[in-house]
């Protein structure tokens, strides 16, 4: 049923040890705390850690151990892995260097990897050079680079193992986002929606980097990996083949965006992974309707849940048909259980860009919530949760208001409420701990033309600090919130002068990490946000706070270097408000309080 396009793959030696449980050796490291063995902390994207011993009450005492410097100046996400082997395993954004540093030795370098990339990859990259980290099973490290190469280098040595080509850069792909391994694949998603790529998610064997499968995400059902007679949609058969064609005109879907060039989650019991596609090519909606009126451009913005053997899905849910202001749908899927209406249900949370919290049954794709976090979220007054779509408000519609027009104050801005940061979640307290943007825009869509490897946006955008409200911190572009996913409610906030743009960590010891864009990386009580310790680094941060123990010392780990979409301005070098798709305006203060600079810093509490 699906083909693969010709794969450029090279050997450089291959590990004589199978690699047939992969899946099972990255289920070892995460059922032991000691370790943080994927982005995310576990499958389930929880970014939660079992450690205590640093915790609420001595948290104040937490020092920096040491930094190391990784010599790139772009911004920094992702963030340190460790599988108990003395080793932090870290990457920069291009050129996408690897580092295995010792950890007993303050960051001494065992080895270090640097591929030979084509430099041009870095204009067709949207928002930074950035990349979200590498992955790891059995002995080996996965890597994403920007010009689409998927690698797989010896944990122990730096050795590249195999290389395979995902994807062509000529074309305005790119790759960013993390690679997650589930049985014996590996799992990887392009990025490129603002250059009219057409987003897949690929399997590659963990061992050979074999194409396994690659389902994209618009197109033919073929293409998609549905079956419209057994793959659902809000529990539902969804009847009718070919959306991902009949929902665009014509031929538009060969140039729609959908990229996933967010996280992966996987739920072992269920066999089933989840992830979210993105934006629909050009932002301009005119240009996707048929006949002149609003098409629901399938599948963009919709989350998957697929077999990870075959990529088969088997349910969908579109979280913004005709998307009018780019709210890609790339957020990380939290799978968590919870008690909902008096019965346990296997959730799937969402702290969404849309400016609205998600929750659905991840078995069934039902929706069971979706309420506002970001309470200026004015594009969509709600949800109707039987048809699972938005209520739209016409008057941020910019479809409605036309092509050429400046349709002003819409909330959340194309950054989302929430982007790419990922949340945690604590079991021991149900709640969920983000970092989130406070930010609203002005949008302009415009007509324009597809030309392959150039930009095919179609609309020009400037950003300003959402409206203050009762309560809020004077000045505040972002906040770190809780936020209860069953009742669809913030349970407490902490208002920043910035986005907050970190990944979160929730502990046992009763706390949660996040960083801030001025390069503070900050510790918080978990039941009330009250800030119990923060320490400047040298960069502004965007990446993700990690921790880990080793021979008895817990240590929390954070990449700084401020860039990405936030930073695109320090970091590229911008100065006219309108580039960087608008954020250079709404972040023009941000130089008056960090630099570039990619820093790992380690931190622990001091010896008795």
């Amino acid at each position: 049923m699906l083909r693969f396009p010709g794969l450029v793959m090279t050997a450089a030696g291959l590990m004589a040890a199978s690699l047939a449980h992969a899946n099972q050796n990255q289920l070892d490291l995460q059922q032991n705390p000691d370790f943080w063995a994927t982005q995310l902390g576990n499958y389930q994207g929880n970014r939660f850690s079992q450690l205590d011993q640093i915790n609420r009450d001595n948290v104040k005492d937490l020092r920096a151990q040491w930094q190391f410097s990784t010599g790139v100046l772009r911004g920094h996400e992702g963030g340190p892995l460790y599988v108990g082997d003395g080793r932090l395993y870290i990457h920069t954004p291009f050129p996408n260097k690897v580092f295995a540093l010792d950890l007993e030795d303050e960051g001494r370098i065992v080895w270090s990897y640097e591929p030979d990339q084509d430099s041009r990859v870095i204009p067709v990259m949207c928002c930074d050079t950035v990349n979200r980290g590498l992955a790891y099973a059995d002995g080996r490290l996965f890597l994403n680079q920007a010009d689409n190469t998927v690698i797989a280098l010896d944990a122990e040595s730096g050795e590249l193992l195999w290389e395979a080509e995902n994807g062509d850069h000529t074309q305005g792909e790119t790759m960013t986002m993390s690679p997650l391994v589930v049985h014996d694949k590996v799992l990887v998603g392009n990025s490129g929606g603002e250059f009219g790529v057409r987003g897949h998610l690929t399997a590659y064997n963990v061992e050979t980097g074999e194409m396994k499968w690659r389902g994209y995400s618009n197109g033919p059902d073929d293409d998609v990996l549905i079956d419209p007679e057994t793959t659902t949609m809000l529990g539902e058969p969804i009847g009718e083949a070919d959306l991902g064609v009949s929902t665009w005109p014509e031929g538009e879907w060969e140039r729609g965006g959908g990229a996933p060039w967010g996280w992966v989650t996987y739920d072992p019991e269920l066999d089933l992974i989840y992830y979210g596609s993105g934006n629909p090519g050009t932002w301009n909606p005119e240009q996707r309707t048929i006949d002149g009126e609003p098409a629901d451009n399938k599948w963009a913005i919709t989350v998957f849940a697929r077999d990870p053997n075959t990529g088969e899905v088997k349910w969908v849910y579109q979280k913004v048909p005709f998307d009018e202001w780019d709210y890609d749908g790339v957020n990380e899927n939290q799978l968590i259980d919870v008690e909902f209406e008096g019965e346990q249900r296997k959730g799937l949370a969402i702290i969404d860009r849309t400016g609205f919290g998600f929750l659905l049954d991840r078995e069934s794709g039902e929706l069971l919530v979706a309420e506002k976090f970001a309470p200026e979220t004015n594009w969509a007054d709600s949800y109707d949760l039987e048809t699972g779509r938005p209520n739209v408000n016409e008057q941020y519609s910019t479809f409605r208001q036309g092509v050429d027009v400046n349709t002003t104050d819409i909330c959340p801005t194309a950054m989302g409420a929430k982007n790419m940061q990922p949340s945690a979640y604590s079991p021991e307290t149900g709640l969920l701990y983000a970092g989130i943007n406070r930010i609203c825009m002005n949008y302009e869509p415009f007509e324009t033309e597809y030309v392959a490897g150039q930009p095919y946006v179609g609309a020009t955008l400037t950003m300003m600090p959402a409206p203050i409200r009762e309560g809020d911190m004077e000045g505040r572009m972002g906040s770190f919130i809780a936020w209860d996913p069953v009742a669809g409610e913030t349970v407490w906030k902490v208002d920043e002068r910035f986005a907050v743009w970190s990944g979160a960590l929730a502990t046992a010891g009763d706390l949660a990490f996040y960083g801030t864009l001025e390069g503070y990386v900050k510790a918080v009580d978990i039941e009330t946000g009250e800030e119990l310790w923060r320490f400047k680094t040298p960069s502004g941060i965007i990446g993700n706070v990690n921790t880990f123990q080793h021979e008895g010392k817990q240590y929390i780990g954070v990449l700084s270097g401020v860039g990405g979409w936030a930073g695109i301005g320090l970091a590229a070098g911008l100065e006219d408000p309108e580039e960087g798709l608008g954020a250079v305006s709404a972040f023009s203060a941000l130089k008056d309080y960090t630099e570039l600079g990619g820093i790992l810093t380690v931190f622990a509490l001091p010896d008795a």
